[in-house]
């Protein structure tokens, strides 16, 4: 594999672990992507990845070369990779072009029109970073990072400070370059969308430790645990013969009649359908309508039994 990891262990007190025994790895040219909530050791693993924290044990290689391990450790700016971090780090006192060529190595410079035209930043390498958008500040850290032909980038949460209005053209953009130059790539963010839409596989994480690893379709399709499941979307909860199972609110159709009764209490648009939110048995639904439904109007559903998710007892607190 290009990037391995394998037991992997990070703590600043050693009753206290923020990385729990981490093994995984990814093939070139994969974008992989890092989901889980505050705290869980996201921003900490890429650290340790990019150098820029030692590791208690375990091992870390990149493109046949050990980073990692018990006797070895490469510096961080030894290591070949790029790091785009969420607040656009760019020297305040220098244009774009100086800012993307700022220390670069001679045999980088004859891949500087091909990476400017790539990122689209042909037009504003004059400009200083006060005078450039938050996207444009995005695409210029971008290609200050891949013009080093780093064997491995980093994004740390790329789109959280980008205005909602353009992130999605901005993260296509960059889904466009990474794939475009072959860069293997780790994304950490906490936008189940910005996972689902640009990379081929997600590693969810709780609490130092991997939960589930795997292509998104199975991710979302078929969560290894009841924490995977809801970070990835809504679920609708129904006990069937004594056991609760969950579904997802897309897999619900609304029907004539049915056993399934619900009492809608809200409506709204979102663009191309409507998400309904009501109750049925007591439990809070939802699921899509291509028609508006009126508040405290009664419709019934149904769904297929292959679309129920049964997790174990152990799960069953995670939900209340």
């Amino acid at each position: 594999m290009y990037l391995e990891v394998k037991n992997l262990v990070k703590y600043y007190k050693e009753d206290s672990l923020i990385i729990k025994n981490l093994n995984f790895s990814v093939k070139k040219g994969e974008i992989i992507s890092f989901l889980g909530e505050s705290g869980s050791g996201k921003t900490t693993f890429l650290k340790c990845i990019s150098g820029l924290e030692k590791i208690n044990s375990g091992m870390i290689s990149l493109n046949n070369k050990i980073l990692n391990n018990g006797t070895v450790f490469v510096k961080p700016q030894e290591r070949k990779i790029g790091f785009v971090f969420q607040d656009y780090p760019l020297f305040p006192h220098l244009n774009l072009k100086e800012n993307i060529t700022f220390n670069l190595k001679d045999k980088y410079f004859k891949k500087f029109d091909y990476m400017i035209s790539l990122t689209g930043l042909q037009d504003l390498l004059n400009r200083y970073p006060h005078e450039l958008s938050g996207g444009e500040q995005q695409r210029g850290c971008i290609a200050r990072a891949l013009i080093r032909e780093p064997d491995l980038l980093l994004l740390d949460e790329p789109f959280s400070n980008i205005d909602s209005n353009i992130k999605l053209s901005i993260r296509d953009e960059i889904y466009k370059i990474i794939k475009e130059t072959k860069t293997t790539t780790i994304l950490v963010t906490h936008d189940i969308n910005d996972s689902l839409n640009i990379a081929d596989r997600i590693l969810i994480f709780k609490a130092g430790v991997l939960q589930q690893y795997d292509d998104p379709i199975n991710m979302y399709c078929v969560p290894a645990n009841c924490y995977c499941a809801k970070i990835l979307g809504d679920l609708n909860q129904i006990e069937i013969d004594n056991k609760t199972y969950y579904i997802r609110p897309e897999n619900i159709k609304i029907v004539k009649k049915s056993s399934n009764k619900i009492l809608v209490d809200k409506c709204f648009f979102q663009g191309k359908e409507y998400k309904i939110k009501g109750k049925l048995k007591n439990n809070d639904w939802h699921f899509f309508s291509g028609k508006p439904i009126k508040y405290m109007e009664y419709v019934y559903i149904d769904y297929r039994s292959e679309d129920l998710i049964f997790f174990d007892s152990l799960c069953s607190n995670f939900f209340e």
